[in-house]
C-alpha cells in the first residue's frame, strides 16, 4: 500500500509539472499537459482550474465546443467584439495548423500572428486570449477539435478577418482551402471599421 501511494504522489507531482510557454505574442500560451501512457493507452488532464490559474488563466470557461473537419478545411479568422471569447483549443484526433492574430487596437503586437501545430501526437493546447482572431486549417485526413470558451456562443456578435489577408501574410500550409461562404467574404484587417475591432487594455 505504501508503494502504491508513493507512485500516486510521484504521478501527481508530474501532473503539476505541465509545461506552459509564452509565444512571441506573450498573451498567447502553448500548454503541454502531462501525459501518462502505458500498454493500456493514455491519460491526461484536459483542464484543472487551480493549476491553470497558477499560469494566469483565471477567467472561467463557460462553454465547451467540439468540431470535426476534413483535410484542407480552413475555419477563420473569427473573433467576438461585444462579448470577447478567450479560447483553450486542442486536437484530440488528427492534426491542425492553429493561428491566433492580435487585432486589439493599441496593442504593441497589433497585426501580428502566431501559429502552432496541434495534434493527437503532441497533445498541445493553445490559449487564445479575448481580443484575438482565431482560425485553423486541417492537415490530416480529418481532425477532431475541442475548445473551451470564456463566453457563450452569440451569433449576433460574430466577426472575422479574411484568412488570406496579404498584409497579415499568414503562412497557411494549404493552397486552396475548403471555406464556408461566410469566411470567404470577410475583409482584410486594414479594411475593418475601427469601431468593429477590440481595444487593447494593458
Amino acid at each position: 500500500m505504501v508503494f502504491t501511494y508513493s507512485i500516486y504522489l510521484s504521478k501527481e507531482s508530474e501532473r503539476l509539472n505541465m509545461k506552459v510557454s509564452p509565444t512571441k505574442i506573450p498573451d498567447v500560451l502553448v500548454i503541454e499537459p502531462a501525459v501518462f501512457k502505458d500498454e493500456r493507452g493514455l491519460f491526461m488532464e484536459l483542464f484543472h482550474t487551480s493549476r491553470y490559474a497558477e499560469h494566469g488563466l483565471t477567467e472561467p470557461f463557460v462553454q465547451d465546443n467540439y468540431s470535426i473537419s476534413q483535410r484542407n478545411t480552413l475555419r477563420g479568422l473569427h473573433y467576438r467584439l461585444n462579448s470577447p471569447q478567450g479560447k483553450l483549443v486542442q486536437v484530440i484526433e488528427g492534426e491542425v495548423f492553429d493561428v491566433a492574430v492580435d487585432i486589439r487596437q493599441g496593442s504593441p503586437t497589433y497585426g501580428e500572428w502566431v501559429a502552432e501545430i496541434l495534434s493527437d501526437e503532441n497533445n498541445k493546447q493553445l490559449y487564445v486570449p479575448p481580443g484575438f482572431a482565431h482560425g485553423f486549417c486541417v492537415l490530416s485526413d480529418s481532425a477532431r477539435f475541442i475548445y473551451k470558451c470564456t463566453d457563450v456562443y452569440n451569433p449576433k456578435d460574430e466577426h472575422g478577418v479574411l484568412w488570406s489577408d496579404h498584409e497579415l501574410n499568414i503562412d497557411w500550409p494549404v493552397k486552396n482551402p475548403i471555406l464556408s461562404d461566410k469566411d470567404k467574404t470577410f475583409s482584410m484587417l486594414s479594411q475593418v471599421n475601427k469601431g468593429c475591432l477590440p481595444v487593447y487594455t494593458a
